[in-house]
């Protein structure tokens, strides 16, 4: 009689599948929740779509990568959150978010430390095997590296060319920054004013803040330069960014489909950061044509170096290890 009913419930289950034209033998869809302040209709929600596409296509439907764009998912500190809670399997991040997992990665991103590209590559290729471990140890899995862009000072009504000029302004400060307070505080009397990135817009809009460091296609994209109407030249330093996925969640997919994302995901990072650094080039280029442009003289460059100087000792008092900082100041140079 068991058999019997077992048999009749098998029969009946694939009966089912064949009316919704459904192979019984296909493994229901593995659903993999990825977080990204970025807008779905930017550059880094292209790339992603494309790659949701490519896992899609080549899991043949059992693995979805399912993005929430825009900020849907908290800022960076809120993601990172939800994926050591089990809310969100993975997330887009930049230095800052990466900092939540991982801290002595941000230190890449500190002011005036790397201004190119070629020279941050050297030095995260010097410095990959301790990032990744630490990544690693902390329960995430680093899929690729996907940089955001070349920060530059961009304000509204005031010209910013030696230090002494962001005295009495109100910059932006991304609220979990570690970097960015200590500069404020070397060059002092400056308020910055913390926000997270969904708060930017609308203080500047009320004129509650009046200045801010960011890459020209991510000031493009949220909207921020066109509340500002002057931009410094001179890169001050570089935006990183990874995509991280939670280590936990990828070891309960079963290997083929493990490989295929991890493997997609290694080509989307680094399509990713070929695009988004031509963009973001471009992307200076349109800004210097709407603002007033600020070069940097000799002079004003020589006491920017002594305010970055000052700014790289106080972080290796605690923040950062003082050897992490000599290391990367050697390969800085």
């Amino acid at each position: 009689m068991l058999h019997r009913r077992t048999a009749t419930k098998i029969l009946t289950a694939i009966s089912f599948c064949a009316a919704l034209g459904i192979a019984p033998s296909v493994r229901a869809a593995e659903v993999i929740k990825i977080g990204t302040l970025a807008p779905a209709a930017s550059p880094w929600g292209q790339v992603f779509k494309i790659w949701a596409e490519a896992v899609s296509k080549k899991s043949s439907g059992q693995l979805e990568l399912q993005f929430f764009f825009n900020g849907q998912q908290g800022d960076e500190a809120a993601m990172v959150g939800k994926m050591k809670s089990g809310q969100l399997d993975g997330a887009a991040v930049t230095g800052v978010g990466l900092s939540k997992i991982y801290k002595p990665i941000l230190a890449l991103q500190i002011p005036g430390l790397f201004t190119n590209w070629a020279k941050l590559d050297a030095a995260r290729d010097a410095m990959k095997g301790d990032f990744e471990k630490g990544i690693h140890d902390a329960g995430f899995k680093l899929v690729g590296w996907g940089d955001v862009g070349a920060v530059h000072l961009m304000s509204k009504g005031i010209q910013v060319k030696s230090p002494d000029d962001m005295k009495g302004q109100k910059p932006y400060m991304w609220r979990d920054d570690l970097t960015q307070p200590v500069l404020y505080q070397v060059i002092g009397g400056v308020t910055p004013v913390p926000l997270n990135t969904p708060e930017v817009l609308p203080n500047l809009n009320t004129g509650a803040i009046n200045s801010l460091y960011s890459p020209a296609l991510t000031a493009e994209q949220l909207q921020w330069s066109s509340k500002l109407d002057t931009v410094v030249a001179d890169v001050a330093f570089l935006s990183i960014g990874a995509l991280v996925l939670s280590s936990k969640r990828l070891d309960a997919l079963p290997q083929d489909l493990r490989d295929i994302v991890t493997d997609t995901g290694k080509i989307a990072a680094n399509a990713l950061t070929k695009r988004i650094r031509t963009e973001d080039d471009a992307a200076f280029d349109r800004l210097k044509g709407k603002m007033t442009n600020v070069n940097l003289s000799a002079d004003d460059k020589a006491k920017w170096e002594g305010i970055y100087k000052q700014v790289r000792q106080r972080l290796a008092l605690g923040t950062f290890s003082p050897d992490l900082i000599g290391k990367l100041e050697a390969l800085a140079k």
